[in-house]
Order: structure tokens, then sequence, then C-alpha cells
């Protein structure tokens, strides 16, 4: 995976307000890159937009149908909403649907840009689990079968020799292939493994 661009979408229909938060936003070195409506946005390239900035009220689209329409196309792209004066209660909903933030017109200029750098890393937090994960995977599929199905049952809790009964093989079998799939996931112990298989999937995570 590629790192994230900082690159901030501002989709809003309002000429002068697109202008002066792209203006704001490259005063203190991030990209910004305006849209005049949320049908624009959404069938515009996104891979290198890592927040966006979305107004509730727009003709045509409403910013909480773009924010509908991103998550039926599970993109979890940090929304910040900016509301008018009454618009509050649309902008709650909009954090209900799991927004990053909302912000109200007129802007303070020092709120606004404090608010997308919190964004920003929580975009850059969230691409780094999102690779440390697929890392995972690519490591899980690289093992052989037997040597997933060792993972999974020590992450169960079976000993060596109940998983040696249930694979019709030896002790020493077991042992070999789980040291061997443990180098390949580069798990440092027996915890950092059964952690993996969570992450993975392979078994539940354990209740608080």
């Amino acid at each position: 995976m590629e790192p994230p661009l900082s690159t901030i979408a501002v989709v809003d229909d309002d000429t002068d307000l697109r202008e002066s938060l792209v203006w704001l936003l490259s005063s203190v070195g991030l990209t910004a890159q305006p849209f005049a409506s949320g049908d624009a946005f959404l069938a515009a390239q996104r891979d290198h937009i890592a927040v966006l900035l979305l107004d509730v009220r727009m003709p045509g689209l409403s910013g909480l149908q773009v924010q509908q329409a991103l998550l039926d196309q599970q993109d979890t792209l940090p929304i910040i909403m900016m509301t008018g004066h009454g618009d509050v209660p649309m902008a709650v909903a909009a954090l209900k649907a799991g927004a990053f933030e909302f912000i109200e017109k007129p802007f303070n200029h020092q709120q606004i840009i404090e608010i997308v750098q919190r964004a920003l890393e929580h975009a850059r937090q969230r691409h780094q689990a999102q690779a440390q994960v697929a890392s995972l995977k690519a490591r899980y599929r690289s093992l052989k079968p037997k040597e997933q199905q060792i993972m999974t049952h020590v992450a169960r809790g079976l000993t060596n020799r109940e998983i040696a009964e249930h694979m019709e093989v030896s002790p020493k079998t077991v042992e070999v292939y789980r040291l061997r799939a443990m180098k390949t996931m580069q798990a440092g112990n027996v915890a950092d493994w059964v952690r993996q298989a969570v992450a993975l999937g392979l078994v539940a995570a354990l209740p608080p």
C-alpha cells in the first residue's frame, strides 16, 4: 500500500467559501481540491483524497446523501461536516452515521485547521493499520495448509498433542510446522501469534 496523500476535498456550492478554504489550507502547507457539488465529488477519482470537508446543505445531493453514498461504497474517508445555522441536527445525524466531526459556519480559521489536522492523523493511522493487516494476510496466505490449520488450533488453545491427534500426525511434526509458521508470520512468541490469528479473524477475540 502506498502512503495516503494529504489532500483535502472541499465540497461546497458556495464558490467564495470553497476558494477561501482552499487558500486557508494551502497557507498551512496542505493540498485542497475543490468540488462544487456532491455529484462532482462522487464522480471524481478519490484515491488521493485523505479527508473530506463536506457542506451539509447543497443543491442536488446533500451532505448526508454524499455520506450515505460513501458508506454504501464502504469508503471510510474521514468526513468533516460544514453546517450553517440551523443545520446542527443534520450534523448530529451525520456524526451518528460515522462522520469525524462537524463545524459551524462562519468558521474560526484556527479551529478548522486543527480539526483537519486531527482528521489527517486519523486517516494516516487507519491507513497504517490497513497496511499492517494487508501484510499479515499476505504472510498467512504464504503458509502451507497444515501450517494454517496449526495456527488456528494453537489460537483456540489446543496443545501440540491435541493438535497432533486431530491432524493425525506426530507431536514432533506439529512442532516443526508450528515453528516454521511462526517464523513466516514474524511472530515473536505464541501470544503474538494468537493476536495475529485474532486480527485475521481465524478465532474470535477474547472478551475484555
